[in-house]
């Protein structure tokens, strides 16, 4: 039975229709919208919130819950998490599927699912190029700003719930720099790996 494919990725640097584009190519699920939207179901709370707290993590929330006891301070996010990952694991228990962000990798390294674990990055001038269309801005302090705040957010957040450092090489099977290989060498590089698993 083929692996799950997790994919961690910058900010701008694509991951998302890499994700896509990997998923269509060898025909099995992508898994991104469909966590939050099966999270928010699962657990009350709203699509938004499930969206906001899914790949980010405050400093402040993180040092009160270490510092309280969940009688007196309930971290929805802790909550968040906990709903996204028993989500991910019943996605991945029903067959190969790619599975984008939200420690996902960790997530299926803890339920003992075997994994082909990818994080992709890129350059900051790709990656702010991508940015630009997204947020669709011109201003090159705002795209450097929405840059920084997402990948502090999404390393804090990937610390916070698996120990470990985001976009580490130790924690992944494949890193892949999409601004220099590009999107279509990058989904190659993956299919081909999972398929001679």
């Amino acid at each position: 039975m083929n692996r799950i494919i997790t994919i961690g990725r910058e900010y701008g640097a694509g991951g998302h229709t890499i994700g896509q584009r990997v998923a269509k190519e060898l025909g099995i699920p992508f898994y991104d919208r469909d966590i939050i939207r099966q999270t928010a179901e699962a657990s009350g709370y709203t699509p938004e919130l499930v969206e906001a707290a899914g790949e980010d993590t405050s400093r402040t929330g993180a040092f009160l819950s270490a510092i309280t006891s969940s009688v007196f301070y309930n971290d929805p996010q802790n909550a968040i998490h906990d709903f996204q990952a028993a989500i991910m694991v019943r996605f991945a228990k029903e067959g190969p599927c790619v599975l984008l962000g939200r420690c996902a990798d960790d997530v299926m390294r803890r339920a003992e699912i075997p994994s082909l674990d990818v994080f992709i990055y890129a350059d900051e001038i790709h990656r702010a190029m991508r940015v630009r269309e997204l947020i669709h801005s011109d201003d090159a302090t705002e795209i450097q700003r929405v840059m920084a705040k997402r990948d502090n957010s999404r390393h804090a957040y990937y610390t916070r719930y698996s120990g470990k450092h985001w976009g580490d090489r130790r924690n992944y099977d494949l890193i892949l720099n999409s601004g220099s290989l590009g999107y279509d060498l990058c989904t190659e590089i993956i299919c081909d790996a999972w398929r001679t698993e």
